[in-house]
């Protein structure tokens, strides 16, 4: 059974009069900042120089500085940067500032696990990651209720790794819910497993999938859009709310039928072998190598996909029916 903590698990005191400095001011950025300086902590947004994010932080109250230095006066590091960035920024602006000491935080593990980052041996090194985008962490700690998280201890230079990181887990709101405990490597290759294969990379192939299927048999591509698309969400929030035993009585009888009838059809053993391969190659480092001279070679074969990915038909069609639906901000949000 997993190791969970809540607040009474957790002793803010113990980053008492210590400094934390949050690097990035992005989705998770934002929450962390100002969750942890309404907790009462002193803390200061490291940014490099000329984001375009200073003046947004500047006017939640927080006091920005440019990386290196908001490193250097920090006791806790929380690195909240594009898993990409991180050695780069790591080798520049944060180790030539950490003292033996200091603690090296992260979100997700994928730099220290796959070695882009190397912390040195007098520093403490763990990771509270929210289970929920930077807006819902935000949100949670306004409403009193808190996003679950997790958390890990990689290096415990000090022998209090794991009190600072659940004190800076309370801080955030996260010990409300529940701070589930596990290492970076079970972190890293999990998240990584389940936005390649189910939550990211597997839904938008069914969905694409479902889409072309009904169009190429002649039905309307508004229709087939509804179908495949539209609807997922109605699905689910039924399976968010209550697993898919809830899904399956809350819809029909034949769309429950339908699902033990189709699905093990659709997603069957070559789509479990497909998965098992992708797992292994996250675990044997080959998708972050992948990923790493991607975005060293400037992205271009992301850009290409996801270039190719929003002039799809699917997307086409997507963005006139919205039209239909006044209540939706994503037209404002994504580029075209």
């Amino acid at each position: 059974m997993a190791t969970i903590y809540y607040e009474k698990d957790t002793d803010p005191a113990v980053l008492g009069g210590q400094k934390i400095a949050v690097l990035g001011f992005g989705s998770q950025g934002h929450a962390h900042a100002q969750n942890l300086q309404d907790s009462g902590h002193d803390v200061r947004v490291g940014l490099r120089p000329g984001s375009a994010s200073r003046v947004k932080a500047e006017e939640a109250g927080l006091r920005v500085l440019d990386t290196a230095a908001a490193v250097a006066e920090a006791d806790v590091i929380m690195c909240l940067l594009p898993d990409t960035s991180h050695g780069k920024v790591y080798t520049e602006d944060i180790a030539p500032n950490l003292v033996d000491g200091n603690m090296l935080m992260f979100a997700h593990g994928f730099s220290v696990h796959f070695g882009t980052v190397v912390p040195p041996a007098g520093v403490d090194v763990t990771m509270i990651a929210p289970k929920g985008p930077g807006h819902l962490v935000r949100r949670t700690y306004e409403q009193g209720i808190g996003t679950p998280g997790l958390v890990a201890v990689q290096q415990d230079a000090t022998g209090t790794a794991k009190e600072r990181a659940l004190a800076y887990g309370s801080g955030i709101g996260c010990a409300r819910a529940g701070i589930i405990e596990t290492t970076f490597k079970e972190e890293t290759e999990t998240d990584l497993f389940g936005e390649q294969t189910v939550l990211c990379g597997g839904i938008s192939e069914l969905i694409r999938n479902g889409f072309e299927t009904l169009v190429g048999a002649g039905y309307q591509p508004e229709i087939a859009y509804f179908e495949c698309l539209h609807e997922l969400k109605l699905i689910i929030d039924l399976i968010y709310e209550g697993g898919l035993s809830w899904m399956r009585y809350s819809v029909s009888d034949t769309a429950e039928w339908g699902d033990y009838q189709s699905g093990p059809r659709v997603v069957d053993e070559h789509a479990r072998a497909q998965m098992q391969q992708v797992l292994a190659e996250i675990q044997d480092g080959t998708f972050a190598k992948r990923w790493i001279a991607e975005a060293d070679g400037g992205f271009p074969e992301f850009l290409r996909l996801r270039q190719q990915a929003q002039t799809s038909q699917l997307e086409q069609v997507g963005r006139q029916l919205r039209q239909m639906m006044p209540w939706l901000e994503s037209e404002e949000k994504v580029p075209s």
